[in-house]
């Protein structure tokens, strides 16, 4: 697991696109709904620009953010929650999310605590069931 200033990633044996399926496939499990699915090396590759495989899976459900927008709005800058897959260079595929209590930091918010702890526990719960090798 890496942690970079509210960034958690941790590794997946699994290439981006299975990676991103296996996310979504937890997501629907778990009673969330898969918002959007950004393929940013499609759009790159369109555009005739190289990139690894990165994929950006956006998902959620009402229940989860909304009490960090009805105490700051601005945390829907950040919401509804989000993964990126991508390949680094060396090949490893790796799976990152917004920490929620790094999204609650930036926000101020004070009154959600247990809506970070209650999204912060999916999220480690959703990419556990992502990467399980």
């Amino acid at each position: 697991m890496t942690q970079i200033d509210g960034l958690t990633a941790v590794p997946s044996p699994y290439p981006v696109a299975e990676t991103v399926d296996r996310l979504a496939a937890a997501v629907e499990a778990a009673g969330l709904t898969v918002l959007a699915r950004i393929d940013h090396a499609a759009a790159a590759a369109s555009a005739g620009l190289p990139l690894r495989p990165t994929v950006l899976l956006l998902f959620g459900r009402p229940q989860g953010g909304t009490p960090l927008m009805q105490e700051h709005q601005t945390a829907g800058i950040d919401l509804p929650l989000k993964a990126l897959a991508w390949e680094d260079e060396a090949g490893t595929v790796w799976l990152g999310w917004n920490e929620p209590s790094w999204i609650a930091a930036r926000h101020g918010l004070t009154e959600s605590g247990g809506a970070v702890e209650a999204l912060t526990g999916a999220l480690r719960r959703l990419t556990a069931a992502a990467t399980a090798g």
